[in-house]
């Protein structure tokens, strides 16, 4: 049995106890997390190729060619050469970022040979992918600044000092015209004109520049240079890649496999990309405790692509957490304290996660949230004529703007908690309800509980994700 196997065992005799256990959860994350270190040498090229396609969108022209290529390169004695491009073109780094990262980690546990391009000459560009105007160049300090931050950043999910870099500006610096002149002539403007935020830009007239069209040729001379094996990129990023097979063509090369990844969703919810702009991201500087907790507030439909992105969990692991989520042997809530667990493990370690998950359920998992401490309050006095979407937005500052609070009631994600001596009752508050006055919809909420029967409330809550506020003065 290979090594990965042999933690697939103890993995799944894990998987199978009882996940509400802080013991049991331990001695998961030590099992997993470890495996972000270990040898995977020992993978067969077919076992090796479908280990790295499970975590993928395509590899092409498919998987059972990269098990070729890897068993070409062995017989050399050598392994692949992959390579990943990056344009350092901001200073803070996410989740969403360490994606492609661990599929090179693995490929490089495999035995293979890492290439991270530093994208010095195209970053002065700007990658134009899913872009709606041309992004302002970088200049050589903000290359510098950038670069070493992402290096530092993504360090938890990468071994540093087991790669090569290079600078594209090595040989993209010295092209000359003639030179392009002779390469472009060789390539079809319509196979440039195939990437769909090229049309859409020129069909809305917002015109766009010859360096960015240009774009997808630089980085194809980047795999002529490298004379790479197999390039990873986003899915957003395949005809880039795809340029890539075209140019080695054409100088006599062997063509790269091409290796997509998922663009992962934000934590919001709502099916947009995680990025920084729209607030819906992790970011890998941020605490431990916030990790833990921003992780906590995804949806559940979110686990399995999570468990999938930035654990070292194999496909039957993850189907076996899911199946006993479905027969109810395991709930929703434990499953993803694990996956929050794993990624506070991978960036801080098992203490650390073990810490945060501690921390999580003092504050957020209590019977009562007299308890928790100061919660910030909100007199209904004052705001209750206002919609809870209003009191979330401009008087907590929980949610960024009023359609935001929106897109929480939307999730059912808004939630009003009423205490009393016997406990506590959740009621999901629905967009309909998130745009009425607050202090009728408490009424209204109190006036059920009390034909129901429920105790009189010794505290009432407003609930938006992982957030709470309490409300007072009714």
């Amino acid at each position: 049995m290979t090594r990965l196997g042999e933690s697939v065992a103890r993995a799944g005799e894990l998987l199978a106890q009882d996940l509400s256990s802080d013991q049991t959860v331990q001695r998961l994350l030590t099992e997993t997390g470890s495996r972000r270190y270990l040898d995977l040498t020992d993978l067969s090229a077919k076992e090796q190729a479908e280990l790295i396609a499970s975590r993928t969108v395509e590899v092409l022209p498919g998987v059972d060619k990269l098990a070729e290529r890897i068993d070409q390169r062995r017989a050399e004695g050598k392994g692949l050469g992959i390579k990943l491009g990056i344009d350092p073109t901001a200073a803070d780094v996410h989740l969403g970022h360490a994606v492609p990262v661990i599929i090179l980690s693995r490929f490089q546990r495999m035995g293979h040979d890492v290439t991270l391009l530093i994208g010095d000459f195209t970053a002065k560009i700007g990658d134009p992918t899913g872009r709606t105007a041309e992004r302002p160049p970088l200049t050589d300090d903000d290359i510098a600044r950038n670069l070493a931050g992402y290096r530092e950043q993504v360090r938890p999910f990468f071994d540093f000092e087991k790669v090569s870099f290079r600078q594209n500006s090595e040989w993209l610096a010295p092209y000359t015209f003639p030179e392009l002149l002779g390469l472009l002539s060789q390539v079809p403007v319509s196979q440039l004109l195939q990437r769909e935020d090229f049309r859409t830009r020129l069909a809305a007239g917002s015109g766009l520049t010859m360096s960015e069209l240009l774009y997808p040729i630089a980085q194809g001379l980047d795999s002529v240079a490298l004379e790479c094996d197999v390039e990873l990129g986003g899915a957003d990023q395949l005809l880039n890649l795809q340029m890539g097979r075209k140019l080695m063509e054409l100088r006599g090369q062997k063509p790269q496999l091409v290796v997509t990844m998922p663009l992962i969703e934000g934590t919001d919810g709502t099916g947009a990309k995680m990025s920084k702009s729209k607030g819906n991201y992790v970011g890998l500087t941020a605490p431990a405790d916030d990790v833990f907790g921003k992780i906590m507030s995804v949806p559940d439909r979110l686990m399995e692509p999570y468990l999938k992105a930035w654990t070292e969990w194999t496909d039957p692991e993850i189907a076996q957490a899911l199946a006993r989520v479905e027969e109810r042997s395991l709930h929703p809530m434990d499953l993803k304290k694990v996956l929050a667990g794993e990624v506070v493990t991978a960036l801080y370690g098992v203490e650390a996660a073990m810490t945060a998950r501690a921390g999580f359920v003092a504050q957020f998992s209590k019977k009562s949230f007299t308890d928790v401490g100061t919660l910030p309050v909100v007199e209904l006095a004052e705001h209750g004529a206002e919609p809870a979407t209003a009191v979330l937005s401009q008087v907590l500052g929980f949610q960024p703007s009023a359609s935001a609070a929106r897109r929480v009631a939307k999730q059912n994600g808004l939630r009003l908690i009423v205490e009393h001596a016997g406990g506590q009752e959740s009621v999901v508050l629905a967009e309909a309800e998130a745009i009425r006055p607050l202090a009728e919809v408490v009424e209204e909420t109190l006036a059920k509980a009390a034909a129901a029967g429920v105790d009189r409330p010794t505290g009432i809550y407003l609930k938006a994700g992982r957030k709470i506020a309490q409300l007072s003065g009714r």
